[in-house]
């Protein structure tokens, strides 16, 4: 009777200890594993680890914007989508190249889910060569999500070239890995506020009412960013907004 009682015991233990390391993993899921973030994929297959500040991680973000606000800090690649009391998730993210940034503040116009890309004529009158049509799926530049900007052609999507994160690539949109945006997309609303700030401005959105201001440059201009012509970035990388 005694070593059943026993038994009883440690199986309970057992039981305990397995619901609390259950309890722990449901806590940090929604930040995702650091290991499944640690590696990007260059364009020829190479692989490389994902540097640790582009990594979805929860910081410390003083922000007077209200909680469920996203403030894309362009300069250093983040976005941080505002948590309150001082907490932020930050995604690493790219940005608009040389002459396609913009910044101001709008909303969520509308959400997708493996989203068809229409590149608009813009695009298309500076990249000929581009399709018209990409239905969606894992080929689809756009990747695995999609939160369209309202008020402008811009989006704040996926990509299946995870190695453009952190850099200077695309034509005014912003990217994550589809497993980062896949998260952001769950955590984002329409409607929600969104705070984009110019290439020069500092980490912490100060302005609430600032106009969308759009630093357009002429068809073709090439970007000290991708060291060498811009259309021929575009090509190889798949860059598409």
């Amino acid at each position: 009777m005694r070593k059943f009682i026993l038994q009883l015991g440690f199986a309970g233990l057992m039981a305990s200890a397995g619901a609390l390391a259950f309890t722990a993993t449901a806590t940090a899921q929604p930040l995702g594993s650091a290991a499944a973030q640690s590696v990007m994929q260059e364009p020829d297959g190479e692989t490389i680890e994902t540097p640790a500040n582009l990594r979805r991680q929860l910081v410390n973000y003083p922000t007077r914007e209200a909680p469920g606000t996203v403030v894309v800090d362009t300069p250093n690649t983040y976005l941080y989508f505002v948590l309150g009391n001082g907490k932020a998730i930050r995604y690493g993210i790219g940005v608009g190249r040389e002459g396609f940034t913009w910044s101001g503040v709008k909303a969520i116009e509308r959400k997708a889910e493996w989203p068809d890309w229409h590149p608009p004529a813009e695009m298309i009158a500076r990249q000929p060569y581009l399709p018209r049509f990409t239905a969606g799926g894992p080929g689809n530049p756009l990747g695995a999500r999609a939160m369209y900007i309202g008020g402008t052609v811009y989006r704040i999507h996926g990509t299946n070239n995870p190695a453009t994160i952190g850099r200077q690539v695309s034509s005014g949109c912003i990217r994550l890995t589809n497993e980062d945006v896949t998260d952001l997309y769950e955590r984002v609303q329409v409607g929600g506020k969104v705070v984009v700030l110019p290439q020069a401005a500092p980490a912490i959105a100060r302005s609430e009412t600032a106009p969308l201001v759009s630093s357009y440059a002429a068809p073709g201009a090439p970007s000290r960013a991708l060291r060498g012509p811009v259309g021929e970035y575009e090509r190889s990388a798949g860059v598409p907004g």
